[in-house]
């Protein structure tokens, strides 16, 4: 696999005070925030999530953390993984918030959720912040 970006998303109840932290204490530039998942953005190439447990999300580590893989081919990369053998713990589909992924778990139990940008929603168009 061949990774465009890697980032943590932190499980959490305090989606806005992290977020509010980030902004105030080391400048990050919101991206994305529709209340229960944001985006921060650190400079190029630096980014971390904040996402609220969602209990119809399988990505949504009860542990506390998930790794996002941005990759370019998110349909190569599920048969890939899937032909060697590892599971997904979420099937391939399309999000309304503007990406197609699945996810898998390591040995540890962290997610590791594979996606590929795609075109957001109308509902989620206005989240994103230019």
């Amino acid at each position: 696999m061949r990774a465009q970006s890697l980032s943590p998303c932190i499980i959490t109840e305090k989606v806005a005070e992290s977020r509010d932290f980030y902004v105030r204490h080391f400048g990050a530039k919101t991206s994305f925030d529709c209340g229960w998942y944001v985006n921060l953005e650190f400079g190029e190439g630096a980014s971390l999530q904040f996402m609220a447990p969602q209990p119809d999300q399988e990505a949504c580590n009860p542990a506390g953390l998930t790794y996002n893989f941005r990759v370019s081919d998110v349909d190569a990369e599920f048969r890939s993984l899937a032909a060697s053998g590892l599971p997904a713990v979420m099937p391939l589909e399309d999000h309304p918030w503007g990406d197609r992924g699945f996810a898998v778990q390591d040995p540890n139990g962290v997610v590791l959720y594979i996606y590929s940008e795609r075109e957001p929603a109308p509902e989620f168009k206005q989240f994103y912040k230019s």
